[in-house]
């Protein structure tokens, strides 16, 4: 299972902090963490790296949900 949340780091306590529970996932449990700061994080050239076609996003869900139809 793989999703995204937002976290803030808190350096002073080592921790992260979420902004709510995770659902689904017990306490104490393993999980894997990717970093992306916000200055780093550039949403187009990310869209641009992975050469794969793009639309508008209110298109591709009309599209998406009327496949399942």
């Amino acid at each position: 299972m793989s999703r995204a949340v937002v976290a803030e780091y808190d350096a002073a306590e080592n921790t992260l902090r979420l902004v709510e529970p995770l659902k689904g996932v017990s306490d104490h449990a393993k999980v894997r963490v990717s970093i992306e700061t916000e200055k780093d994080f550039d949403p187009v050239a990310r869209l641009a790296s992975l050469n794969a076609p793009t639309a508008d996003i209110e298109q591709m869900i009309a599209e998406t949900l009327a496949g399942r139809r």
